[in-house]
């Protein structure tokens, strides 16, 4: 990701929290940032690491309400396969965390796609409150031949 992408993603993510009435606190910016400064999938200890240069460093339960928060948010997906986190590639409303994540496993890149939900077999009664669709396979790029 560009400086000036990252810059525009961050303030996007700023003005989205302001419209749901809450605040990108400090470290919700900077733990946001990590994630979407990332490659493929950053996985919390990675953040926490990533945090920990100064003295009064984060510790885990800080990194965690981050990345909760920012998941409520809809800023930030977890890949639950892997126990990581990317960050969300589209606009904040009107998808409901519903995702459907396209995972690479040559090199580890991660799409986000979104479209009609899932159809489910939910038992009579049950509420689902969040769904998560992961596919693994490879990308075009890490296609042989």
């Amino acid at each position: 990701m560009t400086v000036d992408s990252l810059s525009k993603a961050l303030a996007a993510a700023e003005a989205h929290c302001v419209e749901r009435g809450e605040k990108l606190t400090p470290v919700r910016k900077r733990v946001l940032e990590l994630v979407l400064e990332a490659d493929s999938p950053v996985k919390a200890y990675d953040l926490l690491e990533a945090l920990k240069p100064g003295p009064g460093s984060a510790k885990p339960p800080t990194v965690y309400r981050a990345l909760d928060f920012l998941m409520t948010a809809g800023l930030v997906h977890k890949v639950e396969a892997l126990n990581a986190f990317v960050g969300c590639s589209h606009t904040h409303d009107g998808h409901g965390g519903g995702a459907e994540l396209f995972i690479c496993t040559g090199c580890g890149a991660v799409e986000e796609r979104h479209g009609d939900p899932v159809p489910t077999n939910a038992p009579d009664g049950f509420t689902i409150q969040r769904s998560v669709v992961e596919h693994f396979g490879l990308c075009a790029a890490c296609q042989p031949g």
